[in-house]
């Protein structure tokens, strides 16, 4: 990845942090790209092992979304625009005047509104009515997942469609430093099973913070978890190693272990590790024990405090970071709250001698946490996000595009092109503004959530 040398951007960077926060609100002309490190990714869906995808193509009716203003998010904004859907599936994206819909497919009219994909959660622990966030037998749990647990009528997962969230990565809570397997669903489905985007969806790991309260005699040091998620990895790996010896002829078929078989998976980059990681020490430890030493395909799911002053760090190493549910962070250096994914976003001096590159517009999203932060939310948290120095159009792909890229689902969501998902979500106003609320949610190309006009405004 060739990254501008950072001198050559001093001066542009040391006039951005002098900027007041809630003043940088355009994206800079130059802002490097960001690319995701997962080097063993396989090419396609078929070539997967160990991970099962869920299905496409489902059944539903054809319709022919219109709107004042529809944004792909991969592409410029259509004025007075249409999206045609059917079985599941994006048919059609463009100007109403261009656009040739097929007879028999029912128009939705949704007036002056705004038309975008559905929301992309990267954080989520409500996808089942039980929750069971934190089962704790040892300090690290692989054998664990969630993918058992997911239920799709609860009144947090309906709240989630009212917000216009469409995908979320389910994950186990952080009361152990590896709680298990998360799985990526739509929050719509007539079955889990049809819900279902991938499982595994990543492995859930967190490095202190909570695992440091002492829960289920972990112990309280950070030397010792580290270590014990170094050395569950490890185990995994060399499970890996041979598992790919022997497919190349190299050695004799490895026994199964039911224990390490995800983490087989784990190290062929076929999902993520999602780290609840977030002061700048622990942070820096996600980068060099999971990212560099042992090489796995890693995303932030935290990333608060002052861990935004790795930014170029991450940047170079290919390390996204989905930030929440904290969006600010006050600094006792300088007596000033900090905007931390714009800080994230933009780069800056973070107080240090020389300027740092942030990871620009595709390399952050936003997150909730749920329920810490209910999950209806997330469009808040971009906003505060933006009111603190995040560049608006960056936070509207931290929404949609960057979380799907991140989690290895941008071919299937996150925007909206033809052959993709039809998950729309349809908006009163700028999903960025609070005072705008979700008017209709599509997943999977049914009409799975309209706002009731009887309710209250805000």
């Amino acid at each position: 990845m060739n990254l501008p040398e950072p001198r050559l951007l001093a001066a542009a960077l040391c006039l951005a942090a002098a900027i007041p926060a809630q003043a940088a609100a355009a994206p800079a002309a130059a802002a490097p790209s960001f690319e995701v490190w997962h080097p063993r990714r396989p090419a396609s869906e078929a070539d997967h092992q160990v991970a099962k995808w869920g299905p496409r193509g489902l059944p539903s009716p054809g319709y022919a979304f219109r709107a004042a203003r529809v944004l792909p998010i991969t592409a410029a904004p259509i004025q007075d625009g249409v999206v045609v859907t059917r079985n599941g599936l994006i048919e059609a994206v463009g100007p109403a005047s261009a656009v040739k819909v097929p007879a028999g497919y029912e128009w939705v009219d949704c007036g002056d509104a705004i038309l975008m994909p559905g929301l992309v959660e990267l954080h989520c622990h409500i996808a089942s009515e039980s929750f069971d966030l934190n089962d704790t037998v040892h300090p690290t749990n692989p054998e664990f997942r969630t993918l058992d647990l997911i239920t799709l009528d609860h009144d947090q997962i309906l709240a989630a469609r009212a917000g216009g969230v469409s995908t979320a990565l389910y994950i186990p809570g952080s009361g152990s430093n590896m709680g298990g397997f998360g799985t990526l669903t739509k929050t719509w489905g007539r079955t889990p099973d049809e819900a279902l985007v991938r499982f595994p969806g990543s492995l859930k790991i967190a490095q202190a913070g909570n695992p440091e309260r002492g829960s289920g005699d972990l112990g309280t040091d950070m030397m010792g978890m580290s270590e014990g998620i170094r050395m569950t990895l490890l185990d995994g790996r060399r499970y890996w190693q041979q598992h790919e010896a022997w497919q190349r002829g190299e050695g004799p078929q490895p026994k199964a272990d039911p224990t390490l078989e995800l983490l087989r998976g784990l190290f062929r980059h076929e999902y993520p590790v999602s780290v609840h990681t977030q002061i700048y020490q622990v942070v820096l430890q996600t980068l060099q024990q999971l990212r560099q030493e042992l090489e796995l395909w890693t995303v932030v799911v935290h990333g608060t405090f002052d861990a935004y002053r790795l930014s170029e760090d991450m940047l170079r190493a290919g390390v996204p970071i989905a930030g929440g549910p904290r969006q600010y962070y006050f600094d006792n250096r300088t007596g000033r709250f900090e905007g931390l994914l714009g800080n994230w976003s933009r780069g800056g001096q973070h107080g240090w001698r020389q300027p740092v590159l942030g990871l620009g517009a595709d390399g952050l999203g936003v997150n909730t946490d749920s329920p810490v932060v209910p999950q209806e939310q997330l469009t808040l948290q971009a906003a505060m996000a933006v009111r603190l120095g995040w560049p608006h159009e960056w936070a509207l792909r931290g929404l949609t595009i960057n979380p799907a890229r991140f989690a290895g689902i941008d071919h299937r969501t996150g925007s909206l092109e033809v052959g993709k998902d039809a998950d729309l979500s349809v908006w009163s106003g700028d999903p960025i503004d609070p005072r705008s609320w979700v008017e209709l949610l599509v997943v999977n190309g049914t009409l799975c959530y309209r706002r009731d006009p009887s309710r209250p405004v805000f």
